[in-house]
């Protein structure tokens, strides 16, 4: 079974309260000049069939940029979980590939490789690894998870961690490209972004 790229729904997810950043909307923060959404955008377009945002907040500002934008199903920021449902259930594809908005500068080859390894071993979901610990928001999902991710919401239920393990999600290990999965939670790791990234 191969995937192919027309298969594979990106999804930014860009629908958090950004917390540790003092909530500020962690897609619209700049980086460069650029807001962060845009240098994301950039990367996995190229990668994916079609493209959506999921976003709580500041909807009409992602719109703009010419893609979908969903609002989590729960409405109620319940964490990365519920933006994979609600793209789940508007994708037009079989797979959907979750990253956040916050890591602008994912690898060129994320979804090749993931999709790859849920081919070969025949499963529902597959994760980036980083040195045997799973990062769950990067990950390619059959978008079958649909029903029982609901179902798992609906009791409670918010670590995308547990429920990738769950379902045997194949880890896919990008200890060669460590640096392009760090999110910028705080203000010192945008600060260093800003001299990391160019």
């Amino acid at each position: 079974m191969e995937i192919a790229t027309r298969d594979i729904t990106g999804v930014i997810l860009a629908g958090g309260r950004g917390s540790r950043l003092g909530g500020v909307d962690k897609g619209l923060v700049p980086l460069h000049g650029r807001p962060l959404i845009e240098h994301v955008i950039d990367a996995l377009r190229p990668q994916v069939g079609s493209l959506l945002i999921s976003a709580n907040r500041n909807r009409d500002i992602y719109a703009s940029y010419g893609y979908p934008v969903i609002a989590d199903v729960t409405g109620d920021y319940d964490g990365p979980l519920a933006g994979m449902l609600s793209a789940m259930r508007a994708a037009g594809t079989a797979y959907i590939l979750t990253t956040p908005c916050d890591a602008p500068s994912i690898p060129a080859d994320l979804a090749r490789r993931l999709a790859e390894a849920l081919a070969r071993e025949n499963a529902v979901a597959s994760t980036v690894s980083l040195q045997g610990r799973p990062q769950p928001v990067f990950a390619l999902l059959r978008c079958t998870l649909a029903g029982d991710l609901g179902n798992c919401l609906k009791q409670g239920e918010r670590g995308a961690g547990e429920w990738l393990r769950r379902h045997q999600a194949v880890p896919v290990d990008f200890s060669d490209a460590a640096g392009a999965f760090v999110n910028i939670n705080t203000p010192q790791e945008l600060l260093a972004q800003q001299h990391l990234f160019c």
